[in-house]
């Protein structure tokens, strides 16, 4: 079997994963736009839920700040900021209850030092070299061991590249814990100290469990790529 013909049938790897991301996506921003329109009983804004959760944890050196885009939000450990989206900081909505509480409890794993976000943050390095560049090493890898000459080394540089991309596989596989401890962390609080209530509280768990499933997109997107050059250079070696 040719290498092209190869890449194109694994290629086939890819269709359910992909459907799967559009179909988690799409999810998102339906569950996203309809709370965003229903508004909390207590008018708290995303940044007020945001910040009374980091009171209730004791936390006092986190800053809360807004951003530009929808959907932007994020926790940056390196400055201690929440950021918080347009459609969020000053929304008074439900869904940006859940959003900005989320981020929060990101905050809270930082503060506390959880330990699968710590060890997240430790591979960020070489996970950005691997998303960067192990593909490309790898097809480049890939393409030599089709030359005689250069076989050898080319199965070699191919599995150098799929071992920097499988760094990128065990940051979306530790992605999960922290993503779903954030949103549990948040839920608790919510729920417990009265942020929402009955149908409100429903609705922020709804948005964030579809925000959930955008990650456990991420990780089997990055999965069946590393299969699909797995499943290649396989088929490069069984050739020689």
């Amino acid at each position: 079997m040719g290498y092209y013909t190869l890449y194109y049938m694994t290629g086939f790897i890819m269709i359910p994963v992909f459907i799967f991301s559009l179909i988690c996506q799409a999810r998102v921003k339906s569950s996203f736009n309809k709370f965003s329109k229903v508004m909390n009983r207590q008018g708290m804004t995303g940044a007020d839920a945001a910040w009374r959760l980091l009171q209730l944890n004791g936390i006092t050196d986190v800053q809360i700040r807004p951003i530009s885009g929808n959907l932007t939000d994020h926790y940056d450990p390196t400055s201690k900021t929440i950021c918080l989206s347009e459609g969020v900081y000053a929304s008074r909505s439900i869904a940006a209850i859940g959003v900005a509480c989320h981020e929060a409890g990101h905050a809270c794993q930082h503060a506390q030092g959880y330990a699968p976000l710590r060890l997240r943050n430790a591979v960020i390095p070489v996970t950005r070299i691997g998303s960067s560049f192990g593909v490309i090493i790898c097809i480049v890898g890939i393409y030599l061991t089709s030359l005689a000459s250069l076989a050898n080394v080319g199965v070699t540089i191919a599995y150098i590249g799929l071992i920097l991309y499988s760094f990128v596989v065990f940051f979306q596989l530790v992605t999960l814990p922290v993503e779903f401890d954030a949103s549990r962390r948040a839920l608790a609080v919510i729920k417990s100290n009265g942020f929402l209530v009955d149908e409100e509280y429903k609705g922020a768990k709804k948005v964030l469990t579809a925000a959930a499933l955008t990650y456990v997109a991420a990780l089997a997107g990055a999965v069946a790529t590393l299969l699909r050059l797995l499943l290649i250079i396989g088929g490069g070696r069984n050739r020689r």
